[in-house]
C-alpha cells in the first residue's frame, strides 16, 4: 500500500463494546472494498486498559466483579449483560459473559505487540477477544497466553519468553501515554488518518461515512 488510510484503534479486549466496534469496522471495509475506488486502509492497534488495578486472578466472576466496579446492583448487571449481548448477536458473535475470567490485560495487550512484530497482530487481537468473550480463556497468565499465540503460528517459546521478560511493557505504556495525551477517556476509539477521532461502538455507516470524508480531502487536497 503506497499510502493506506490508517486508522489506529484503541482498544481493551475486556471490553465487550471493542469487539463489536471492530465487527462493525470490518462491516464498513468490507462494503467500501466492494465499490470501484475503495480506498487503502492500514489499521492500528493501540493498547488501553479500562482497569490497570485489576487482579491478574479475580476471586469472583463477572458479575460480581462488574457491580462491585460500577457501582450497580446484579439485576442491573444481568440487564447490561442482555443488553449487550444482544447487540454482540446483531454482528455476528456469541458472547457468553457468564465465563468470562476477570484478569489484568496488561500481559494481553504486551502479546499483541509482540505478535505485531510478526505481521500478526490484528490475528492475535481477533483471537484474544474470542477467547475472552466466547471461550472463557485466562487471559491474565503469560503460560495461557503464549498457547493462544501458538495457536496464531507464532512461536510459543519466543511468545512465553517476551511476556515473562516484559519485553513490549513500554510498548504497552506508550500506547496508554498517547491515549491520555489525546484525551481518551473510553474505548473503543478511533483515530482516522491522524485527524479524526470517533469514540464508540460506530455503527458500520459511520464508519464509512468518515472514511469518504477522508478520502474525498485527499483528492482535493484540502
Amino acid at each position: 500500500m503506497a499510502n493506506p488510510i490508517t486508522i489506529d484503534i484503541w482498544s481493551d479486549i475486556a471490553c465487550p463494546w471493542c469487539y463489536i466496534g471492530k465487527r462493525r469496522l470490518e462491516t464498513a471495509l468490507s462494503r467500501l472494498a466492494a465499490g470501484a475506488d475503495a480506498p487503502e486502509v492500514a489499521l492500528r492497534y493501540h493498547s488501553y486498559e479500562l482497569d490497570p488495578s485489576a487482579p491478574v486472578d479475580y476471586p469472583g466472576d463477572h458479575a460480581t466483579y462488574l457491580a462491585q466496579h460500577l457501582g450497580v446492583s446484579d439485576r442491573q448487571v444481568q440487564q447490561m449483560d442482555r443488553q449487550i449481548t444482544d447487540l454482540a448477536a446483531r454482528e455476528g458473535l456469541d458472547y457468553h459473559l457468564d465465563d468470562i475470567k476477570v484478569t489484568n490485560t496488561a500481559k494481553a495487550h504486551e502479546l499483541i505487540h509482540f505478535a505485531e512484530t510478526q505481521g500478526k497482530g490484528a490475528l492475535m487481537k481477533e483471537r484474544l477477544l474470542k477467547a475472552y468473550f466466547t471461550e472463557g480463556r485466562h487471559l491474565g497468565r503469560a503460560a495461557d497466553l503464549a498457547d493462544m499465540a501458538a495457536e496464531i503460528g507464532l512461536d510459543r517459546a519466543a511468545a512465553l519468553a517476551a511476556l515473562e521478560t516484559g519485553e513490549f511493557a513500554a510498548a504497552v505504556a506508550a500506547d496508554k501515554a498517547q491515549a491520555a495525551a489525546y484525551g481518551i477517556r473510553g474505548v473503543p476509539f478511533f483515530v482516522i488518518d491522524g485527524k479524526y477521532g470517533l469514540s464508540g461502538a460506530q455503527e458500520a455507516e459511520q464508519f464509512v461515512q468518515a472514511l469518504a470524508q477522508v478520502q474525498s480531502e485527499r483528492r482535493t487536497g484540502a
